[in-house]
């Protein structure tokens, strides 16, 4: 990792400033008098595991300098973007906050966030450090508004004593898929049925269906709008099988589809496999009563192309000047420092160094997450994504949760996401 050196005060009342200074450069803002303690306000919506690892990064943060006091509220996920959105809009929340790459747009485009070059630039933080592919989402009209964390995304969980009692798996240590197609799969979770009784064969994720359906549907090549983002692209043979698929896991007893707490099920060792997040890996490795692996997601419908986002770090328009200097601060230390404890959750560090690290790639299967996260797939960058993810997550919901058959659940759903992009 690249050390930008010791923390620099940077919020201080400047002397100079006061009898005509015309020097705004950021050493003569460092040293030229007596510092102000700062405290930012941090929001962010990581709870479970992930929690964890943040209160590390912000407890490191706050003793390495006593410039500048982090102070985090961590909020719900399920209410996290409403709270935000009302803050942004009436002026008066947090300093720094996340945001979901796919959850940039609406808020540049109301001019709720901060440009990052110039106080990157003044705080030693080269926006060349991110993985271009996280870069790339915070980019607009050439100004980056944000600083990438990670790449987060899923990858196949396997409880290996399942796996083992169902003779299925290899020496060394590696589940016995044969055929990586919608057969194949299904065969292989069968045989966990048949000679492990008791157990889920495979926990889906039902209560956020969306993600595991989007899953399958980019492995399978699907598109969720058309090339220039004015319709939808959703209806179509490809969405068909992948939602069959589900259904007739359900239908066969292989998942279970009232299971509101899948994540658990896994945990508890009741399920054989579980396609969950890497954000979920440290939880799981660290549980000593469960002998678990790890794997990218099989190439089932055909390519190894899955879903994924990226969580970044903005800073409010109306953040005062001192206060912007000492929020960029913490999100580079976030970045630099504290990308390894952030890896150490399970999540791929957007840093380049932080990911080539022996630190980060001696972990338990990070290069393996490292090979995944080149397969994944973002979110359309439009600004009404955040109304069109709402409405695939409960339509979808909606098709397996009423065994709706596939075709007309997503002639339905393509006709309302048609409606929000005309609008």
């Amino acid at each position: 990792m690249k050390s930008k050196g010791p923390f620099m005060p940077f919020v201080m009342v400047c002397m100079l400033l006061f009898s005509g200074c015309a020097d705004d450069s950021y050493e003569s803002k460092m040293n030229t008098a007596e510092p102000a303690s700062v405290e930012l306000s941090f929001w962010n919506p990581f709870g479970g595991g992930e929690g964890d690892f943040v209160e590390r990064i912000i407890r490191d943060y706050n003793t390495s300098q006593s410039k500048v006091f982090v102070k985090q509220l961590r909020l719900e996920s399920n209410e996290y973007y409403a709270r935000l959105s009302t803050a942004l809009s009436l002026g008066k929340g947090p300093d720094v906050a996340v945001v979901h790459v796919d959850r940039l747009s609406p808020f540049i485009k109301a001019k709720q966030i901060t440009g990052l070059d110039s106080l990157a630039k003044q705080a030693g933080f080269d926006f060349d450090e991110i993985e271009s592919s996280n870069r790339q989402g915070v980019i607009y009209n050439g100004n980056d508004y944000a600083v990438p964390l990670d790449t987060h995304f899923h990858m196949l969980f396997y409880n290996k004593d399942i796996l083992k009692k169902a003779g299925l798996l290899h020496e060394d240590g590696t589940p016995k898929l044969e055929s990586a197609t919608p057969d194949g799969f299904t065969a292989f979770l069968k045989q966990i049925h048949a000679r492990v009784p008791g157990v889920q064969p495979m926990a889906v994720n039902t209560p956020y269906f969306q993600e595991s359906f989007l899953d399958l549907y980019y492995e399978a090549g699907g598109e969720l709008l058309s090339p220039d983002m004015k319709r939808a692209a959703i209806h179509n043979e490809k969405a068909i099988s992948v939602l069959a698929f589900y259904q007739q896991l359900f239908a066969s007893g292989l998942s279970d589809l009232n299971d509101q707490t899948p994540w658990d099920s896994f945990d508890q060792g009741k399920a054989g496999l579980w396609i969950g997040g890497v954000w979920e890996a440290g939880h799981h490795l660290g549980n000593p009563a469960l002998h678990v692996g790890i794997m990218p997601i099989p190439p089932i419908f055909g390519s190894p192309v899955h879903w994924g986002s990226s969580h970044t770090l903005v800073i409010p328009a109306y953040v005062t000047e001192p206060k912007q200097l000492a929020a960029m601060d913490f999100m580079r230390y976030f970045s630099e420092e504290g990308g390894v404890i952030w890896g150490e959750a399970g999540h791929v560090p957007a840093n380049h160094e932080v990911a080539k690290s022996s630190a980060y790639q001696e972990l338990p299967y990070r290069k393996l997450f490292i090979a995944s996260r080149d397969h994944v797939k973002f979110a359309p960058k439009t600004d009404k994504y955040a109304a069109l993810f709402t409405t695939i997550s409960e339509d979808l919901q909606n098709i397996v949760q009423k065994g709706i058959k596939p075709e007309e659940g997503l002639a339905a759903l393509e006709k309302r996401l048609n409606q929000i992009l005309a609008n």
